[in-house]
């Protein structure tokens, strides 16, 4: 990875550059923040159903929120990923062709099944999509959900692809400092929410370093 500082990181000053430890820290935090409200509708359930059995259906509803709540976050980080409306054809086209240049022809066969472009760095193995991010770390079990767009939403998808991975290799932290985090938490929560076609991405960013090695931030 580049030692380079991206321009971008003196608009958001008030924030901590983020680092492996920090970025440890907000995922703790996620996770906290997601036992709070699940673990009271838990326990008004169990209390619901041992003052009184008839309150059931109450307790049952208190159940449905603890599931949901954590649903809801974990939809919030895939939607970060998720593909928007495509213009152009040909200048997709022309894009996709320049965005092939930055990667090897694995990562090109990646793109075109899935849409997202597997970069491995040193705080995880990253997932860039057109307006967002995914950072995969803690050995495949955690998911960082960035939300990054382009200034530029003119731009042909892989256009929009090619500079935040551009971003990313010129400087990593820098690029996880400028995003804004929609989500951490478990891999599986996110591969469920995000389209059919990109849990193959997910999976391989989730698997052994030797697996996912050759995609190296450069």
């Amino acid at each position: 990875m580049a030692t380079d500082v991206l321009p971008e990181v003196a608009g958001v000053h008030w924030r901590a550059r983020m680092d492996a430890r920090r970025l440890r820290t907000l995922g703790r935090l996620w996770t906290a923040t997601t036992v709070a409200h699940v673990v009271p509708f838990l326990v008004a359930a169990g209390a619901l159903l041992a003052l009184q059995p008839l309150t059931a259906p109450v307790a049952l509803a208190c159940l449905a929120h603890a599931w949901i709540i954590p649903e809801l976050y974990a939809q919030r980080g895939a939607n970060v990923v998720r593909p928007r409306r495509r213009g152009d054809s040909a200048a997709e086209r022309t894009a996709i062709g320049l965005l092939g240049d930055l990667v090897d022809h694995r990562s090109r066969d990646l793109h075109a099944r899935t849409g997202l472009v597997v970069e491995r760095g040193a705080l995880g193995t990253w997932l860039v999509g057109e307006a967002g991010a995914l950072l995969v770390s803690e050995g495949g079990r955690r998911v960082s959900c960035w939300c990054v767009a382009v200034k530029e939403p003119s731009l042909p998808s892989a256009d929009r692809i090619a500079h935040l991975l551009l971003a990313l290799r010129a400087d990593e932290e820098g690029f996880a400092t400028v995003a804004n985090l929609a989500f951490s938490g478990a891999r599986w929560r996110v591969r469920r929410r995000i389209p059919v076609a990109m849990r193959p991405a997910l999976d391989l960013a989730g698997s052994s370093p030797s697996d996912s090695e050759r995609f190296t931030c450069r």
